[in-house]
């Protein structure tokens, strides 16, 4: 398939739609465990890349213009330690996309492990800690096993049921990082929030992929 940057626009916009769709829930799952800002954090980072699309990207072809500038624009938007992770990811995502308006599998698989890979080494956490990696690490684990023989599409389809998996396993885990890791075995029974807003912003991009199939 070819994927454009028209459409990897469209998926930031889907995502921008999906957070103030579900930042009530977010934070609502962030109460349970930190100081309940989780949602409306994620809307200021992604309602000032907003701004961004709508204006200095509108005609930017780049994509990975695109990721850097949304990489930098989040950072600023976000103080939180959530801001450091997704610009680590589009940041290295960007360079996959350096040059380039359109992207064959082999770019989008190349891309994602890209971004999830930097989100990993920045925050530093492992399998079993309850954050965000426990979506993104069975998600990229998923991606690299399929990447030779696999379309990028089906692909996709399996490694995001790896990370849905991989987000409800933190339900049963004891926090071991960030603010919750303060509440020992109570921050077990509750799902993690950046492990959730995780898996909703990889799951848009594979409903960014259904559409133009």
């Amino acid at each position: 398939m070819i994927y454009t940057t028209d459409q990897y626009k469209q998926y930031l916009y889907n995502v921008i739609e999906m957070i103030e769709q579900e930042k009530g829930y977010l934070s609502d799952l962030d109460r349970k465990l930190g100081d309940g800002d989780h949602g409306v954090t994620m809307s200021i980072g992604w309602q000032a890349v907003k701004e961004k699309l709508d204006d200095e990207l509108k005609e930017e072809a780049d994509g990975g213009e695109i990721s850097k500038i949304v990489a930098k624009t989040f950072l600023n938007a976000v103080g939180s330690s959530v801001g450091p992770l997704y610009a680590t990811g589009f940041l290295r995502g960007s360079k996959v996309f350096k040059g380039k308006s359109e992207f064959e599998d082999q770019d989008l698989f190349d891309f994602w492990i890209a971004f999830g890979e930097g989100i990993k080494e920045r925050g530093q956490a492992e399998i079993g800690d309850k954050t965000m990696i426990d979506t993104i690490d069975p998600f990229v684990q998923s991606l690299k096993l399929q990447r030779d023989g696999q379309s990028f599409v089906h692909a996709m389809d399996k490694a995001l049921k790896d990370a849905e998996l991989g987000m409800l396993s933190t339900k049963d885990m004891v926090s071991k990082k960030g603010r919750s890791s303060r509440l020992g075995d109570r921050s077990k029974g509750f799902q993690d929030p950046g492990a959730t807003s995780a898996f909703l912003i990889m799951e848009c991009f594979q409903k960014n992929l259904s559409s133009i199939k």
